[in-house]
C-alpha cells in the first residue's frame, strides 16, 4: 500500500468533495450533509486539521478536526469527523492511519482531548472512551466517546461549529 498521509492544500476541495460523499452515500445513519459541514468549516477557517491520504496522486481519504465548546468551560477540545474513506479502498487501514495522524497532530498543538461520534468497537481501540461526563444532546451516549491527552476530562454539554448543523443537532448556541 503506498498511501501517503498529508496535510489539505489549496485545489484539493474538489477531491475531498468527491471522497466525503461517495464515503457516506449508502450509510443509513448519516445525513447526507458530511460534505457540507466540511465545506463550511473550511469557509469559516475552523479546519484546524484537515488531512488526506492519497494514493497514486488521487485523494482516497479526508479526516476534518475542528474546535468544541463545553459547556463547564474546559477549552483545547476538538472534534474529530467527518472521517471519509472512498468505499473501494475501506478496509485497508486508511482511515486508521488517518484517525492516528489526527490524534498525533492534536497532541502537536497541545489540546487537552477531543470527542467523536461514532462506533464504539471501532474508536476504542484508538483508546476513546464513552463520554459519560460529556453530552452531546440527542445522540446515544454510547456512541459520544472522548479521548483526554490529560488526566482532565471536562463535565458537560459539548457544542460542534455551526457548520455541523446540516448534520447535528447540537451544535453552538
Amino acid at each position: 500500500m503506498n498511501v501517503a498521509i498529508r496535510a489539505e492544500r489549496a485545489g484539493d476541495e474538489a477531491e475531498i468533495t468527491e471522497v466525503t460523499q461517495a464515503a457516506f452515500e449508502d450509510l443509513p445513519q448519516s445525513s447526507q450533509t458530511e460534505h457540507l459541514i466540511v465545506d463550511a468549516l473550511r469557509t469559516a477557517e475552523q479546519l484546524v486539521i484537515s488531512l488526506v491520504a492519497e494514493e497514486n496522486e488521487e485523494i482516497i481519504g479526508h479526516i476534518a478536526v475542528s474546535p468544541v465548546e463545553i459547556s463547564d468551560g474546559s477549552s483545547g477540545w476538538y472534534g474529530i469527523g467527518p472521517v471519509s474513506v472512498w468505499p473501494a479502498c475501506q478496509g485497508r487501514g486508511i482511515g486508521s492511519r488517518l484517525i492516528r495522524e489526527a490524534l498525533v497532530a492534536l497532541q502537536d498543538l497541545g489540546a487537552a482531548g477531543c470527542v467523536l461520534l461514532g462506533e464504539p468497537e471501532l474508536y476504542s481501540r484508538f483508546g476513546f472512551k464513552p463520554a459519560s461526563s460529556l453530552v452531546l444532546v440527542d445522540v446515544p451516549p454510547e456512541f459520544f466517546q472522548y479521548l483526554a491527552f490529560t488526566d482532565v476530562v471536562p463535565c458537560g454539554e459539548v457544542w460542534y461549529h455551526p457548520a455541523f448543523a446540516a448534520g447535528l443537532s447540537s451544535v453552538s448556541p
